[in-house]
């Protein structure tokens, strides 16, 4: 015979005393096995339907930004892009400079 332990749930809505439950009685979920094709084609379907399903998982979890976060990202994008463009700009005026000194 197996031993009970106690398990305490606490719960963010709960005011009073932890729920006491024995550990045996929670039932843990079946996990379904999925269905494995028999055909090269069916299971050529299977990888590229599992492909979507899990992209679409992934999609459905990230966290989206509003249009302020937006825009601000894309306000920042512009200006760190520009600033480069220049200080490249310059570093090559600067090194064009220098090598006509030295040519020249």
């Amino acid at each position: 015979m197996a031993k009970t332990s106690k398990v305490t749930r606490i719960s963010a809505k709960d005011a009073k005393a932890p729920k006491v439950v024995a550990a045996n009685k929670v039932k843990a979920k079946k996990v379904k096995e999925p269905r494995q094709p028999k055909t090269w084609f069916g299971k050529m379907l299977h990888a590229i339907g599992g492909y979507f399903k899990g992209a679409w998982f992934e999609l459905r979890q990230v966290r989206w930004p509003n249009r302020k976060a937006t825009w601000a990202l894309t306000v920042a994008v512009i200006l760190f892009s520009a600033f480069f463009v220049v200080l490249i700009v310059l570093l090559d005026t600067f090194f064009k400079y220098i090598f006509e000194l030295i040519i020249a």
